[in-house]
């Protein structure tokens, strides 16, 4: 019986499964359905006593009916749906064509009988009882037929997905959710073997014929072999971020593929189960943290009606500081990088993605490099910057400490024309973009930046010069995080210059953020530091990757730490403290103070050293700027035995 419903199937829809069935064949089959009804009623209303007269006059009268139908499902298209995905919209113009067609016909006998000149049409036309008897009939044989076709072609035609054990970790609303979109999800691919939660009033019941279990009854090697469970899906939207990082480790431990329900929160509120999507767990779930809530009005306050000048415009950090910025209003938003492509990029996001399209705020695009003084002085005369976010650096530490000079001539050199530039032409505020690695630096980059640090903060002027001071934000160019992907896309192996290494992590938009919020709260010279939270090991990081990704036999490299790179990063150096704001996420550091004439002394003199091109010179001078820096697994390091009674400030 099965192999003919399969046969005749196959022969309605075509022998491939993406085929679908001629419109004319359903306009056909409804036509059929209309006359099947026809008949339907023409035998309820006279069996078993039919006379041919009766027989006659009531085909006769049908044919109007026949005719309204046709004209009804051509006019309407009813019949160019797909049968095989029928769904309420389409129930519903077959409602409607049924009700058109019932209501024309009355209207039409209703015509005929009240015109005398019609009147020899009257034996064309059913009765009104008839009409509604075959219009009723129609609709139900063209629902019903309609809803069988759906049901053999899920049932026997529709490719199937290969069916994934799982497991549900949730048995509240959250995790009922998940298993009735699952359930109603025609692609459906899980089968759900158990419900998993912590609550002794949960544990042992059961929810649509599934059991609820705890976590250790489920979680072995024995249950997970025994049901072949693939799949640990994780519903529980209350838990708060540190249980639910220590959650994900275990179930991490497990070999499972762990997968989450996002947005659980909504679909509660609204009971929508439409547009569930179980997705994978991602590397950046098992570093979040909780979020930072900022107000707004310090950032717009300080933004709104003014001329914004973003640096580095279209690097990771730069372009989510552009985007931002648009939401608080400024009269003008200028960006400067320059990288041609990436600008291209950020152009085109911002002037045809959602929701920066709409904004109406004048946006311009500036190709330009931060250490050519000439066309910085140009941009400052033609758009007359009152606000600066200064986020224009090299930054990464091996390639820097190759060439000392571009990191210098950029970093250092670099943010000096555009604070000097700020000065001259007026601006409010100058917001520098700085770095954990400029504490205690062990590395030419991060010297760099603290110098830029210090020429900024000795500068007395008008313009107020806040730093800020941040580590590793997720996903940015050259961060760890995109480096360990493409090693696993590549089947490993993942490097990892030690075991013992940390860094502290932060996402771009929250880095960001706390940018905007620092300066606005800032005052002259002030150094803001953030609250990174708690440092990760690399090492664990690459193994929890690892384990997300399933990609097998991948082996972690110990590599040794490159040139100028230390095992941790600090926020603040040691002669540092720091005093709380009125944002418990952002701390003032109480900093030490230098003389303009001083540093404008050693930076002369670093200038001055810089058309040499000899590295070890210039890293000399950099050491005398910035006594602390002591170099790391670096060559520069025969300079620190060296030193002794040089100028340091």
């Amino acid at each position: 019986m099965k192999k003919l419903i399969v046969r005749i199937a196959k022969f309605i829809f075509g022998k491939s499964n993406s085929s679908s069935m001629p419109r004319c064949f359903v306009l056909l089959f409804d036509i059929i359905l209309v006359f099947l009804a026809v008949l339907f009623v023409l035998v309820l209303r006279f069996f078993p006593e039919m006379e041919s007269r009766q027989i006659s006059a009531y085909l006769y009268g049908s044919i109007s009916l026949m005719i309204y139908f046709i004209l009804a499902f051509v006019i309407t298209g009813s019949y160019k749906g797909m049968v095989r995905y029928t769904g309420f919209q389409d129930i519903e113009k077959i409602v409607g064509v049924t009700i058109f067609v019932f209501l024309t016909l009355c209207v039409s006998k209703i015509i005929v009988i009240h015109v005398s000149a019609l009147s020899c049409l009257s034996a064309y036309f059913l009765s009104y009882a008839n009409v509604l008897l075959v219009c009723t009939m129609s609709l139900f044989f063209m629902m019903l037929s309609r809803l069988i076709v759906r049901r053999i072609y899920n049932e026997y035609l529709r490719p199937r997905p290969q069916v994934i054990n799982a497991v549900i970790y949730g048995a509240g609303d959250a995790g009922i959710i998940t298993l009735n979109a699952i359930s109603q999800d025609n692609m459906n691919q899980y089968n759900v073997i158990s419900f998993v939660d912590d609550s002794d009033s949960k544990i042992g019941k059961s929810i649509n014929g599934i059991m609820v279990r705890r976590p250790d009854a489920v979680f072995n090697k024995k249950f997970i072999r025994l049901k072949n469970i693939d799949t640990v899906i994780l519903a529980v939207p209350s838990l708060g971020i540190e249980k639910k990082q220590e959650l994900l480790d275990r179930l991490l431990d497990t070999g499972l593929n762990v997968k989450s329900v996002p947005h659980t929160i909504s679909w509660i509120e609204n009971g929508d189960t439409e547009n569930v999507k179980i997705e994978d767990i991602k590397i950046e779930d098992l570093l979040e943290r909780e979020p930072i809530k900022l107000g707004n009005e310090n950032v717009k306050r300080e933004l709104e009606g003014k001329v914004v000048l973003v640096t580095g415009a279209a690097g990771s950090i730069g372009s989510e500081i552009c985007r931002q910025v648009l939401h608080h209003n400024p009269k003008q938003l200028v960006m400067l990088d320059q990288a041609e492509s990436p600008m291209y990029d950020l152009q085109f996001e911002l002037n045809n993605e959602e929701p920066y399209k709409h904004i109406p705020v004048p946006k311009e695009y500036v190709i330009g490099n931060v250490k050519d003084a000439v066309k910085m002085e140009e941009v400052f005369v033609k758009y007359r910057p009152q606000v600066i976010y200064h986020a224009a650096a090299y930054k990464h530490v091996p390639l820097m400490e190759s060439f000392p000079y571009e990191a210098v001539f950029v970093n250092v050199f670099g943010t000096k024309n555009i604070a000097d530039l700020a000065i001259k032409y007026d601006a409010e505020k100058f917001v520098m973009i700085s770095t954990d690695k400029a504490v205690n630096p062990t590395n030419v980059m991060g010297a760099t930046k603290r110098i830029a640090e210090i020429y900024t903060q000795s500068r007395n002027s008008a313009t107020k010069f806040v730093t800020t001071r941040f580590g590793n934000v997720l996903g940015s160019n050259g961060s760890v995080i995109p480096l360990f992907k493409k090693q696993l896309a590549h089947g490993g192996p993942l490097t990892v210059t030690s075991r013992d290494i940390i860094r502290y992590f932060m996402t771009i938009p929250e880095a960001c953020s706390l940018v905007l919020e620092a300066g606005a709260i800032g005052e002259d010279d002030d150094i803001f530091v953030f609250d990174m939270g708690k440092p990760v090991k690399i090492y664990d990081l690459a193994s929890k990757m690892i384990k997300l990704s399933h990609v097998p036999n991948v082996q972690i490299e110990i590599t040794g730490l490159r040139p100028g790179e230390k095992l941790y990063e600090e926020l603040l150096a040691t002669r540092e403290n720091t005093i709380p704001t009125e944002h418990p996420k952002i701390m003032r550091a109480k900093v030490r103070e230098y003389t303009e004439d001083e540093v404008n002394a050693e930076i002369k003199v670093l200038h001055e050293i810089l058309p040499s091109c000899d590295d070890f010179m210039i890293v000399g001078q950099m050491k005398k700027i910035v006594p602390e820096f002591k170099s790391n697994n670096s060559v520069y390091q025969v300079l620190d035995s060296e030193r002794g009674g040089v100028f340091s400030i």
